[in-house]
């Protein structure tokens, strides 16, 4: 669903929506990235990141897994190849400007692959990540190997490499709501539904790259919104519904995603939906 929540290895195919993307890129940073902070956090804290970290974070988005690191202390790189309105969020977020001339110590945005992330003198990363979570819809994780091989080669042998999905649809309720995606997308298919997330999905991907496996967790990372404004705005952010906003129209899609979101209203107006995500370590070799 992260640059948190959607996939961007693989291109769009067919027409894409019309939409505002500074915009939409300024959704995600101000609603739907911080979503995943728990996870961030369970992370850094297992693998004792600080001072002597130096990571490379893959489809970095905004910047704000990256901007945790570094207030942690760690020296960092993101690359983002997809969107560079969220790029340059990260770059408001973690570089100097005239206006904020406090930078973050040893941090480099790269907008491209892995491999422009790489120089002659750049040391090895100790610590690779990719946050954005797969087993939300079929074929998420194509391109995912690729995107490790080039980063792979810029570390040390046995560096922690991170990869994280979405736990089972009955641990999570979001997965309802993306229900609205997949029906509207592809009418013929009925009711449908995000497809199953299989237990080893994370390991078959670190197999494929090559990584060995050594150790996973389970994170709660709920979504809470003000109102069901702001839970719209921050779902459409992830790229998710673009599909069904082809097919459909927007106003369709905003309509259907609100009524979905009901269940999880409180009686204060806040929306609150409860999710599992997993996360694996795996090692280079």
């Amino acid at each position: 669903m992260t640059p948190t929540l959607v996939r961007h290895y693989l291109p769009h195919a067919g027409p894409v929506p019309r939409v505002d993307l500074d915009a939409r890129a300024r959704d995600w940073s101000e609603i739907q990235e911080r979503m995943l902070v728990p996870l961030y956090e369970a992370v850094y804290e297992r693998l004792e990141v600080g001072p002597g970290t130096r990571l490379l974070g893959l489809g970095c988005g905004s910047g704000l897994a990256l901007l945790m690191a570094a207030s942690r202390g760690a020296t960092v790189t993101g690359v983002e190849r997809f969107s560079p309105e969220r790029l340059t969020l990260a770059r408001e977020r973690l570089l100097p400007t005239a206006w904020s001339p406090r930078a973050r110590a040893h941090t480099r945005l790269v907008h491209g692959s892995p491999r422009d992330a790489a120089g002659a003198e750049t040391p090895a990363y100790t610590l690779v990540t990719a946050f954005e979570p797969i087993g939300c819809l079929a074929g998420d994780s194509e391109g995912l190997g690729d995107v490790l091989g080039a980063a792979t080669p810029l570390t040390a042998r046995g560096t922690p490499v991170v990869l994280t999905g979405w736990g089972p649809p009955e641990r999570c309720a979001t997965a309802s709501v993306l229900r609205v995606a997949t029906r509207l997308a592809d009418p013929l298919r009925g009711t449908g539904s995000p497809r199953p997330v299989l237990r080893d999905d994370l390991e078959e991907v670190a197999h494929r790259a090559g990584l060995r496996p050594d150790g996973s967790g389970r994170v709660a990372c709920p979504f809470g919104y003000a109102d069901v404004e702001s839970a719209v705005r921050g779902l459409l952010s992830t790229g998710l519904f673009d599909a069904a906003i082809v097919a459909t129209d927007q106003a369709q899609v905003d309509k259907e995603l609100a009524e979905a979101l009901h269940p999880y209203r409180r009686p204060d107006g806040t929306v609150w939906m409860p999710n599992v995500f997993r996360y694996l370590i795996a090692r280079t070799t």
